[in-house]
């Protein structure tokens, strides 16, 4: 029997008049308003804004113009001003998402209205000045100097034309040992940042961008190259600043002691009129004079010591008891104060007077806050870091406060911590063949290769916020400062709107309007709610370790399988980030946008390569985020990161996505199949094996986000060439690989093959061919998905009438059921809505329905600490939510009772 084609069957069955495969619409979705509402993610209505905020909204298809402009208000009318920028584009040119700056001068409101219009300006525009050798930026409330060569990557903040702090630069201790190696002495040496190049990539009226790049660098060596973005608002008076760096070092001999951005804070008045604050555990706030006039042994007065606690102006000498002035010089003033995040649930805080002498304990705590300062009544800094306990071990350091100006660092390596070690964690055992490799994959399901677990171009971003301020902040401005270090306010638009607007495919908001709709809601939050609580009761903090989430659970030991290759740090594995994504835009949920900001913050740095022969390849999940020596794209895929950047406008995230662009080059580098292939290979540029699943899908992710964005146009080229082209083959995906040209993005003509596996979809790729559907409309491509779609979970005589070869036993049909749920709602086929949910439900390498959707709670002598345990793993997670997500968007209205 001569099989038939995909095309023969579609064009065959509508002739017939079936109405299973006449190809339908998308789900309908209503057109929002002109406009929208806005609340804070966290809700409520938050105090006065810290700094100021970036946020992103995304609009229908042919709302509106490129040049469309947008006025914000309050809920009752009061405008607030608004820079507003595009940053996504649908194919006809209207804006799909616009960002949005607002400043300080945003009206405290739990509600606010976006929508066309002229923007209101604000009192004071931020200016941004450019020079030959520096770049002054004046917010009107502080003006900065940031110079454009030298160590400083700011030379001068002042405020009311008085200086608050001076020479901000990086600094980077290296050690030539890790402190447990028995080597003998142990050499350190200092490095500070050199900057090599200042950009100015906004220039008001609400918001402007410096960003600043270099290496770090010593007499005889340049490394570590560094970007740090710096955001500054009209009417405030912080500076936030975004910092990345890439390790290049040698892992076997280049150990980081300490990284970190210091600066020194100018100070005025005597001792007792200075103060340093730190903040501690929830809202608690230390609170110290450099010289403390309060518990004497002689009393000052009662308005001596309430002024000093309050961090105001104390009275004048003259007027306090003279018992205390004549020996106030024998009150000793501390000036130096250390706070050290050790680990995730441990913070101590201790002070000295000076160099020389020993240090004294103040108090310490579980997690702190992340924030500092020091200052007089008249003018101060504070600085903070964000998730400073999460990415311990970090550090807060003020020294010589009793002095003409404070030293101020944050670390976010901790010089009282032991080096960074990033060796590999093991020797290879022997496994030096491909064979012993393969085997050792069998054992232990790690994919080792000598030479591959290499750290060298993988990368870590931190937050950070510093504060010019006019004095002493009472304790409750102190712990706002705090709240804004540790969840930054964000404006967002509410599900609905995301929806009506058709972003990120096939999804729909949270609906319980039904019991079996009820039912599945419900479970997605259990699962989404075990994950989240995972993080903490597990102790998945760290620098390098935040954000991530280990894969599978070792149920006799009871932890998660953190040792055991394969098993452990799960990097993206089938699409994490994704699921914690679409959970966010349909719940709205705050804790869901956290936890998936993080998972992007960590797998798009740490889990990618930045420089060196890998770069623009992630590594596959593994004891070590870059251990496995998988190296491949579908890890790095854009499609994980490109949430969080349309969402908040982040430009690091938009710098990591406008670099995959060229991932295709990778292949150049590296045969991803090397270990199982047969017949020779030479990557030839014009003729590359790409795979028509994890890889064609991340590759493709990356050129549809930089034609969004409105780059390069070689992404749009190649991304329509390669989809039609993959379409001309003769099984389309189903043909598994094919020949790709990196000149021109084509697939080349291929005799029919067929090569279907479990992994092909569950990168990215269904979420890919939705929305290139719904944005192009070709119907050869849409075919060719189409089929796939219906075939993956069909029975082996429907996969032999179209390919000529049933695809045998394939896994994941739980995670496969939206695929049939995508071919039912195109081809409005009930027959095959039924079958989706049969599926689904049956739970094939996921959760079926009937299973135990509880935990259990695990303490004593069992486990070292209480913790929660259930049948759940991250990637089945991932796959269930992935799949109940679009099955209910697409097919929800045919859910069985």
């Amino acid at each position: 029997m001569t099989p038939l084609s995909r095309r023969t069957l579609l064009r065959g069955a509508a002739a017939a008049g079936t109405a299973s495969y006449v190809l339908q619409s998308s789900p309908a979705r209503s057109a929002p308003a002109t406009g929208t509402k806005l609340t804070w993610l966290e809700g409520g209505t938050p105090p006065a804004l810290a700094a100021g905020t970036t946020f992103g909204v995304a609009w229908p298809r042919g709302t509106f113009g490129k040049d469309q402009t947008f006025a914000l208000a309050t809920a009752d009318g009061a405008q607030v001003p608004v820079q507003t920028w595009a940053t996504g584009f649908w194919p006809d040119g209207t804006l799909k998402w616009t960002a949005h700056a607002v400043g300080a001068e945003v009206p405290p409101a739990a509600e606010y209205r976006l929508a066309p219009g002229t923007a209101a300006a604000p009192a004071v525009p931020v200016r941004v000045t450019e020079r030959r050798d520096r770049v002054e930026v004046d917010t009107g409330v502080i003006r900065c100097v940031l110079p454009r060569r030298g160590s400083e990557l700011i030379s001068l903040i002042s405020r009311a034309g008085s200086d608050v702090a001076r020479s901000a630069e990086l600094v980077c201790l290296r050690s030539d040992a890790p402190h447990d190696d028995e080597t003998g002495t142990v050499s350190r040496s200092r490095f500070t940042s050199a900057v090599e190049k200042v950009t100015v990539e906004q220039s008001g009226p609400v918001r402007a961008v410096v960003r600043v790049e270099g290496s770090h660098r010593d007499r005889r060596r340049h490394w570590l190259p560094f970007s740090i973005r710096l955001y500054f608002y009209a009417g405030s008076d912080g500076i936030r600043a975004v910092h990345s760096f890439v390790f290049d070092g040698d892992e076997k001999k280049d150990f980081i002691a300490g990284l970190g951005l210091r600066f020194r804070v100018a100070l005025s008045g005597e001792p007792h009129d200075r103060h340093v604050r730190f903040a501690g555990t929830d809202d608690g706030i230390l609170g110290e004079a450099v010289r403390g006039i309060t518990g004497l042994r002689r009393d000052p007065g009662a308005g001596v010591r309430s002024a000093q606690i309050a961090g105001d102006a104390t009275p004048p000498t003259a007027t306090w008891d003279t018992r205390v002035t004549s020996r106030l010089q024998y009150v000793p003033a501390f000036g130096d104060y250390t706070l050290t995040q050790l680990s995730a649930d441990g913070f101590r805080i201790s002070k000295r007077t000076k160099p020389g002498h020993g240090w004294i304990p103040v108090d310490s705590g579980t997690r702190a806050g992340g924030l500092g300062y020091v200052g007089g009544p008249d003018l101060g800094c504070a600085f903070g870091m964000r998730n400073f306990w999460q990415l311990y071990p970090a550090q807060l350091d003020i020294r010589g406060a009793d002095g003409a100006q404070a030293e101020v660092t944050v670390w976010w390596w901790s010089p009282q911590a032991p080096p960074m070690d990033l060796r590999f964690y093991h020797d290879g055992m022997g496994q030096d063949t491909y064979p012993e490799q393969l085997e050792g994959l069998e054992i232990t399901y790690e994919d080792y290769e000598p030479g591959f677990g290499s750290p060298y171009g993988v990368a870590r971003t931190t937050e950070l916020m510093i504060w010019a301020l006019d004095g002493t902040p009472p304790a409750q401005r102190l712990a706002e400062l705090t709240g804004a270090v540790r969840h930054p306010p964000l404006l967002v638009a509410p599900p609905a709107h995301l929806h009506a607007a058709g972003v990120f495919g096939d999804w729909s908001p949270a609906d319980r309007s039904t019991p079996a709709r009820a039912e599945i809601e419900d479970r997605l939050d259990t699962i989404f709610d075990h994950h989240r609580d995972q993080v903490d009761q597990r102790s998945w903090y760290g620098f390098w370790d935040y954000g991530d989430v280990m894969h599978s659970y070792d149920a006799d030991r009871h932890v998660w399988r953190y040792d055991v290759g394969g098993y452990a740090w799960d990097n993206s594995e089938l699409s994490t980030d994704l699921w914690l994504w679409y959970h966010y835009l349909r719940t709205g949920r705050a804790d869901a946008f956290r936890f998936a900001e993080a998972m992007t913050r960590h797998t798009g740095e740490v889990d990618v390569y930045h420089l060196g022969k890998y770069r623009d390849l992630g590594t596959r999940h593994g004891v070590q985020h870059w251990a496995d020596s998988a190296k491949q794209t579908r890890i790095s895929n854009a499609g994980y990161k490109r949430f969080y950047y349309f969402l908040t406008a982040d430009e690091r995230v938009g710098d990591l996505l406008h670099d995959l662009v060229d991932a295709d080059r990778t292949f150049l580098v590296l045969d991803p199949t090397r270990k199982i292939r047969t017949e020779p290979y030479t990557p030839d540029p014009h003729a590359l094996s790409v795979g028509t699943g994890t890889d064609w899908g991340s590759l493709a992710l990356a050129w549809l986000t930089e034609w969004e964005r409105g780059g390069d146009p070689v992404a749009k080229q190649k991304l329509l060439e390669s989809a039609r082209t993959l379409a001309a083959m003769p099984n389309g995906f189903i043909q598994g690989s094919g020949l790709y040209d990196l000149d021109t993005g084509r697939f080349a003509p291929a005799e029919p093959k067929v090569s279907v596996g479990s992994l092909g979809a569950v990168f990215g790729l269904v979420e890919l061919c939705s929305e290139l559907i719904g944005l192009t409309g070709d119907p050869a491509f849409t075919d060719a998905w189409l089929q796939y779609c219906r075939l993956y979970n069909g029975t082996a005589d429907e996969q032999r009438a179209e390919t000529g070869v049933a695809f045998g036993t394939q896994n994941l049909r739980q995670a496969h059921a939206r695929l049939t749920a995508y071919a039912a709602a195109k081809l409005g086929d009930p027959a095959l809505a039924a079958r989706a949910w049969q599926e689904f439900y049956t739970g094939h390498a996921g959760y079926p329905r009937n299973q135990n959707w509880g935990s259990t709670r695990i303490q004593g002598p069992a486990v070292l600490k209480p913790v929660d345990e259930a049948v759940f793993s991250t990637n089945a997670s991932a796959q269930y939510g992935l799949a109940a997500i679009q099955c209910l968007a697409l097919i929800g209205d045919q859910l069985p009772g």
